[in-house]
């Protein structure tokens, strides 16, 4: 399993190469996330052993274990799942960015958690729903800009750019338009923050439109294993 995940970070690392080229970038610009959810902690080790260096998880619980076993020093965690507000106390532990900030009170929570935790800074995107799905979280477009005018207000959140996760296009060009959407608004609202989208089947699209992380599972990992 190892050897296969080293060939397949490694192609996956060429392709980042080659569409950064292509798109005038510079490969370093662009964090490869290692979306590691449902996969165990065995796997995790042999990703790590292959040039792993940052983990992507979607369930606090979940991470909340492979941590402890992995160790919280030993990759940057990021939480690219929604976050239930009960579970924001240890989600502010656990991880070192939050992908999927999505209101005014979450952000008021986890910025009151992390004086009482005493943890100086927490970056995060704010996930942003342009197709109106009503299985994907987000801020609405129109809400964006009271969003990010409180977190600019805050201390210890880091307003560090935007994220999301656009309908599924077998057709990666029809993804395309949120891509670009997204970068417009973030030029406008965060100019030079991260771009976190792209996905195993689109992230060269995302790429090209400006992606600063791309989220990849499938590519790396192969199928999910179900819980």
């Amino acid at each position: 399993m190892e050897n296969l995940i080293r060939e397949n970070l490694s192609e996956v690392k060429g392709t980042i190469q080659r569409a950064a080229q292509k798109s005038g970038r510079r490969a370093d610009e662009i964090k490869l996330v290692a979306v590691s959810k449902t996969h165990p902690p065995e796997v995790l080790r042999q990703s790590l052993a292959a040039g792993a260096r940052i983990f992507g998880e979607n369930k606090v619980q979940e991470a909340d274990r492979k941590i402890s076993e992995i160790g919280r020093d030993k990759a940057a965690w990021h939480l690219i799942g929604h976050l239930q507000t009960n579970k924001a106390r240890r989600a502010v532990k656990l991880f070192d960015v939050i992908h999927t900030l999505d209101s005014v009170e979450l952000a008021e929570r986890l910025e009151r958690i992390c004086i009482e935790e005493e943890r100086s800074q927490l970056s995060v995107l704010v996930q942003i729903d342009l197709a109106g799905e009503a299985t994907k979280n987000g801020v609405k477009e129109n809400d964006l800009p009271n969003l990010a005018a409180f977190l600019q207000t805050c201390e210890r959140l880091k307003f560090d750019g935007l994220m999301i996760i656009p309908p599924f296009y077998e057709d990666a060009e029809q993804v395309r338009p949120f891509f670009k959407r997204l970068r417009e608004l973030r030029d406008e609202i965060i100019p030079n923050g991260e771009l976190s989208m792209g996905m195993s089947h689109d992230f060269e699209t995302a790429i090209e439109e400006g992606a600063t992380f791309v989220r990849v599972g499938t590519a790396i990992f192969g199928q999910r294993h179900t819980q």
